[in-house]
């Protein structure tokens, strides 16, 4: 079955998070593979967050993916967002490009290798909830030892010439304000407003921002390079601040009782990206220290995470890419998370590497082009081949 039909198949099988049910796109993907003779189980949380491993004993690869999208409202496509028609050289739809098209390219390489009676030197890893955090996905996988750490490739859509090797850290965090009620006509004279508190603190998380931090000449040529690389994928400028500095979103702030009431209460729900060389510890010391009316509450922190340039996986990830497209080939680092930092932290070795338009990440008219989906394709089928033992030769 051709690449672009596999993905125009997932896209076709809604698995919107929420509400997260991945159990009928889970199933689509273990009929494949028992169609070209790989074995799979499925596990989950038993209310349709299902996901799939496909082990492959001592092997030194893995391929993972996950199959949950971000939710798509119809207004504003041009077509319907689980359509998945293939039109104009694209499959269209919903996760055509985070990241059903690299599930799907994972599931054609396999088929290219059975096709011609080879092994597949990889385990395959098909998971349920990497876009809201990985709880019952690959967090769950790991938990239960169910994936031995290994070289790892992460289907996510990046930049074509060049792989993801690193992200920022994350930090969420939630700090609830309390204040001396009054009525409201005495403030300021009288009174403490919770809401207000969130005012200077705030500020402060402004002058972190433009703080930069210390790291090696290494890391500091690739998070340039990585800057320019996404200053042009996005038509973004500042990308370079966006990777060197802390960056911070008030996603949620919430308070008060009464328009005529000094507010007695206020809470911020607050999401941080850590760059590499700052303490998270540190970080959270400062803000406790700028916000004493304010009882803060960490839910998740994660550090910054890197493969090292030099691994195997690395360089055999860009010599397959250049022999596919040509051109200077080199690995970036970015500021959003995935699953890598979980699989890193366990002791895998991982590289994000993908088809996909980065410009409709998440956004309407999600598509990616046929021609990103056969090369993403011959990509892993040619590192498979180099783990399988029989190196490519390499022009």
């Amino acid at each position: 079955m051709h690449v672009s039909r596999i993905c125009s198949d997932l896209v076709k099988i809604k698995s919107e998070n929420p509400p997260n049910r991945t159990e009928d796109v889970i199933a689509y993907i273990r009929d494949f593979l028992d169609g070209i003779g790989i074995r799979s189980s499925i596990s989950g949380n038993g209310q349709g967050m299902d996901n799939l491993v496909a082990l492959q004993k001592n092997a030194p690869l893995m391929f993972c993916g996950h199959v949950d999208v971000v939710p798509a409202l119809a207004d504003g496509w041009s077509r319907p967002p689980f359509s998945g028609a293939i039109e104009d050289g694209y499959v269209w739809g919903r996760g055509a490009t985070d990241m059903k098209g690299g599930c799907a390219a994972i599931l054609a390489a396999c088929q290219d290798r059975a096709d011609r009676d080879c092994g597949i030197p990889a385990t395959l890893a098909f998971v349920c909830d990497e876009e809201t955090g990985g709880i019952n996905g690959i967090r769950y996988l790991l938990s239960h030892n169910a994936l031995p750490p290994c070289d790892c490739i992460i289907a996510e859509p990046t930049p074509v010439r060049h792989p993801n090797i690193g992200q920022k850290g994350l930090c969420r965090v939630s700090l609830a304000f309390e204040g001396v009620p009054a009525h409201g006509s005495l403030y300021p004279a009288v009174g403490v407003s919770a809401i207000m508190e969130t005012m200077p603190f705030l500020s402060y998380m402004n002058e972190l921002h433009n703080t930069e931090y210390p790291v090696d000449e290494t890391l500091r040529e690739i998070i340039d390079s990585s800057s320019g690389v996404l200053e042009k994928e996005f038509g973004m400028s500042g990308a370079g601040n966006i990777l060197k500095r802390m960056t911070f979103n008030p996603g949620v702030i919430s308070g008060g009782e009464k328009s005529n009431v000094v507010a007695q209460h206020c809470d911020l729900e607050l999401e941080m990206r850590i760059p590499w060389g700052c303490s998270i510890s540190d970080l959270l010391a400062g803000i406790a220290a700028h916000a004493p009316h304010a009882t803060m509450t960490t839910h998740e922190s994660f550090t910054p995470s890197i493969t090292d340039p030099a691994s195997p996986l690395v360089s055999i990830t860009c010599r397959e890419v250049e022999r596919v497209y040509g051109g200077t080939v080199a690995p970036i680092v970015q500021w959003a998370a995935s699953d890598a930092r979980h699989l890193r932290m366990q002791g895998f070795s991982v590289i994000e590497y993908g088809p996909g338009e980065m410009s409709c990440l998440h956004a309407v008219n999600e598509r990616t082009s046929v021609d990103s989906l056969e090369k993403a394709t011959a990509i892993y089928s040619g590192i498979m081949q180099h783990y399988a033992g029989n190196k490519r030769q390499v022009s």
